[in-house]
């Protein structure tokens, strides 16, 4: 037997979920143990061990692989808590990473600060300014050396940024990309001065057009990589001291996972890696129910996360944003906002409820924990209004204080509005769905789709609880919520089910209509770049799959949009074929004849994404079928539950999960509670519980 195990790690909880192949899938929670996380991950392998009834050495020397996922590194560049590193590039372009060119003024700007030119700045350098050094050299736009690296220079530099502390240097040259060399030779030079030195060279991390962007990219990189290579270093130590067998793996931004050996060096694209495990797990359920168009809504301790899966394909992006600074990294497009379970309800200086972005995360918690949180949030809302059983979450180990709920909402919200401890927990429930429920109304019209035409799909530890209600405020009339043992842990079920993802890109800008022999040499020389990547991570696959995109645009215009391009041997009819259907998607993006044919059209960057099957991934076992739709025996009696202000409080029907048949129909108000979650389907909807055990919530859109 080989097992597979996902294990997502979280600003507030660890979880895991264990496959065998054989149609036995469990899932594990427990409580993250920042700053030294790996604690948690070793905690809930011990839970799975638990559920499986063998030791954890036996279960893990019968592990196929681990794929790991985890927001460390996302964190540490959010928060700005990373090291000091050096940065090494031409002589006469050092400050091209402090000037930010004019984006830093809108990157990553809500559209209402954008309006107030006079309000914005610029955002403070990633690095010190003593710390980014100039070498002698120059690569021109063809790749040709025009003038020779000086050697000196780059010892004298780097004895520098040693002395000054600096273990860590990020090398980013003019023009790398098509001629890296040079940053080669000065990463040759460092090892040579010292070899334990941590060096990223841009022509690695991000060989892509565009001098800022992939200054920031490679410097981003450099700052989490010496954390991540240690963290990932000790966490497989204690794997390996417990009998792990197959490899551990990490999650990517792109959906895919990567060696954890290889992943420092390219560590900027494990940025996303928690947060796209979800999308990928709702492309695979999608497949197995046949759902073509998917909203994927993860609502965990800390955040709410919304991803789209359209015609099957989860929705890619060749950017993102991180504190105002352009990071080129592949990713699948996860838009998320601070409103998780933990996010803490204030009132703002205009009288306003607010809910989010500060969480109470794993420490202190929610009030109602009883660690010494104070602060009111969504969890202790939802426990004052008898969503959440009092007698706690994970089956009762956990048990909550609905003292403590009650007093951090009257002195914090209900006092200050005049409302009493309930109408406030009400209003707490009723700013989270609304808010949820425009960042999906974000996510999906801005990429040009009509919500009436996907599936919401609703997992994560108290997404369920919400999820007829965002949906609602959308539009959207169906909901899935993943059951079963992966109910709160469906992110790293995700995380079990991908694949081994790399992807490699150049920039090669040109104008259409290009030679199809350039075309296919760029892609030629990528797909083996990919493939000998794939060769490094020591994996059997069961097939290798390629994927071939363009970056293209209109002549003197920024948007980019990926176009896909077909694989083989490419002629004049598949590159113009290429432009018709970047033309097609910028329509979709930016409105019918938005484009302007005649203006030209460009392809700027390159990409190859390489797919390493593996041997088998999770599959959701069947439930036993009911024998009539009557879901009375999981009956366990009734409470008083508040689904919002206008209902008040009613009589609500409370169901045991794991009592329930494939078949069962529920008529709302109901609660179903899963040892890691509740589920709430509203007033005047219907329930059915899927073959796979999943709860389908039809929404009533009156």
């Amino acid at each position: 037997m080989a097992y597979v195990i996902g294990v997502d790690v979280g600003g507030t909880f660890t979880d895991a979920v264990l496959d065998d192949g054989e149609g036995t899938v469990i899932a594990g929670k427990t409580p993250s143990t920042p700053p030294d996380y790996s604690e948690g991950v070793m905690d809930v392998l011990g839970v799975l061990a638990d559920q499986l009834g063998v030791p954890m050495a036996e279960m893990l020397a019968e592990t196929h692989h681990i794929a790991h996922g985890t927001t460390s590194s996302l964190n540490a560049l959010v928060m700005r808590r990373v090291p000091d590193i050096g940065f090494l590039t031409t002589k006469g372009h050092r400050d091209s990473i402090f000037i930010m060119n004019v984006e830093g003024r809108y990157l990553g700007r809500a559209p209402e600060e954008l309006q107030d030119p006079l309000a914005q700045s610029k955002s403070h350098g990633l690095i010190r300014k003593r710390h980014a050094l100039e070498v002698t050299e120059r690569v021109d736009r063809d790749g040709t050396v025009i003038v020779p690296l000086n050697e000196d220079e780059v010892r004298a530099a780097v004895h520098a940024l040693i002395a000054d502390g600096i273990s860590a240097i990020a090398v980013s040259l003019l023009w790398s990309f098509r001629n890296p060399a040079h940053e080669q030779r000065i990463r040759e030079i460092a090892h040579e001065i010292d070899p334990d030195l941590f060096v990223a060279i841009s022509s690695e991390v991000s060989p892509r057009i565009r001098e800022f962007a992939r200054n920031a990219t490679t410097i981003m990189s450099t700052q989490i990589g010496p954390g991540l290579r240690d963290y990932l270093g000790e966490l497989e130590s204690k794997l390996r001291e417990q009998k792990l067998a197959g490899p551990l793996l990490v999650m990517q931004s792109n959906g895919g996972a990567v060696a954890a050996a290889e992943a420092p060096r390219n560590a900027i694209s494990t940025v996303g890696s928690v947060l796209t495990g979800g999308v990928v797990g709702a492309v695979q359920l999608g497949e197995q129910l046949g759902h073509r168009n998917i909203i994927a809504t993860d609502a965990g301790g800390t955040t709410f996360l919304a991803g789209l899966v359209v015609d099957g394909e989860p929705v890619r992006s060749s950017t993102t944003i991180i504190n105002h600074h352009p990071i080129n990294v592949p990713t699948l497009e996860v838009h998320a906002i601070g409103s998780g379970g933990g996010a803490i309800a204030w009132i703002d200086a205009g009288g306003n409820l607010q809910i989010g972005p500060h969480s109470a995360q794993a420490v202190p918690g929610p009030a109602c924990y009883g660690r010494g949180g104070t602060e009111p949030t969504n969890t202790d809302a939802n426990l004052v209004l008898g969503i959440i059983p009092e007698r706690g979450l994970l089956g009762g180990k956990r048990a909550l204080d609905m003292a403590l709920a009650r007093e951090a909402i009257r002195t914090r919200i209900a006092e200050p509005l005049g409302l009493s401890v309930e109408d406030a927990a009400a209003a707490i429930y009723e700013v989270q769905n609304a808010q949820t429920g425009d960042l999906l109304r974000k996510t999906v019209v801005e990429a040009g789709h009509d919500p009436r035409e996907f599936i919401v799909y609703a997992f994560g530890g108290s997404g369920p609880a919400h999820c007829g209600f965002y949906a609602q405020e959308i539009g959207a009339t169906d909901v899935v919520v993943p059951l079963g043992q992966v109910a709160s842990a469906f992110s790293a079920y995700g995380l079990a089910s991908s694949d081994i993802v790399l992807a490699k890109e150049l920039s090669d800008p040109a104008a259409l209509p290009l030679d199809p022999a350039r075309v296919q040499r760029n892609f030629e020389e990528l797909e083996a770049e990919v493939r000998e990547m794939l060769d490094r991570q020591g994996m059997q696959f069961a097939a290798v799959e390629f994927e071939r995109e363009i970056d293209m645009r209109y002549s003197m215009q920024l948007a980019e949009v990926a176009t896909l391009v077909p694989e083989g041997n490419l002629g004049a009819e598949d590159v113009a074929k290429a432009a018709d259907l970047f033309e097609a998607r910028y329509a979709e993006l930016y409105g019918k004849d938005s484009g302007f044919r005649e203006a030209g059209i460009q392809a700027i960057t390159y990409r190859v994404r390489g797919t390493g099957v593996l041997p088998f991934s999770p599959t959701l076992p069947e439930l036993k079928k009911a024998d009539s739709p009557d879901a009375s025996a999981a009956l366990t009696g009734t409470r008083k539950v508040c689904m919002g202000a206008s209902r008040g409080y009613a009589d609500t029907a409370i169901y045991d999960y794991s009592k329930l048949r494939a078949g069962h129909v529920l008529r709302g108000p109901a609660v179903i509670e899963v040892p890691t979650t509740t589920v709430v389907v509203p007033h005047d909807t219907t329930g059915t519980i899927d073959r796979l055990g999943n709860l389908h919530i039809a929404v009533d859109q009156a």
